[in-house]
């Protein structure tokens, strides 16, 4: 029986404020069994944020959501972490986007992209977009896009 979306979205945590990434895996990974997890952000920047999605049916239950409100807020190296529910599943990377060459790399690193080219990008390859949003500062060259489709 195939797996509903909703069902994994439930399994699913969003986690802010990461700058130890090893030992808060040690911590989840003790609470219950990891079947993916998505670390976002710049490697060389002191916070990321998480995508995690745990094992089992149900998930969130009240007593699971309890057990996370109490982990939120504890120290993690220097910050003390965010943990919420996640609105989202972790999608799979679609490895023909990745760049296939140190050239392609590098033009990446030298390209510039608009809230509109994203859209566009995503509704020729993708379909409607329903939602599109960039996380980012002036301190940093680059960007992160969340992009939510109208259908999958």
């Amino acid at each position: 029986m195939p797996i509903k979306i909703d069902e994994v979205i439930r399994r699913t945590v969003y986690l802010s404020d990461i700058d130890q990434w090893n030992s808060l895996q040690g911590s989840l990974s003790c609470l219950w069994t990891v079947v993916d997890c998505r670390i976002i952000g710049n490697p060389n920047f002191v916070l990321r944020f998480a995508f995690i999605e745990f094992t089992g049916e149900g998930i969130m239950t009240s007593k699971m959501q309890g057990l996370l409100c109490l982990w939120a807020g504890t120290m993690h190296g220097y910050y003390p972490v965010t943990v919420l529910p996640s609105k989202t599943t972790i999608a799979p990377v679609n490895p023909t986007f990745l760049p296939r060459s140190e050239d392609e790399r590098e033009m990446c690193s030298r390209t510039i992209y608009t809230q509109t080219d994203l859209k566009l990008f995503f509704e020729s390859f993708c379909g409607e977009v329903q939602l599109l949003r960039l996380l980012g500062d002036y301190q940093h060259s680059t960007h992160i896009a969340f992009v939510e489709l109208s259908m999958v």
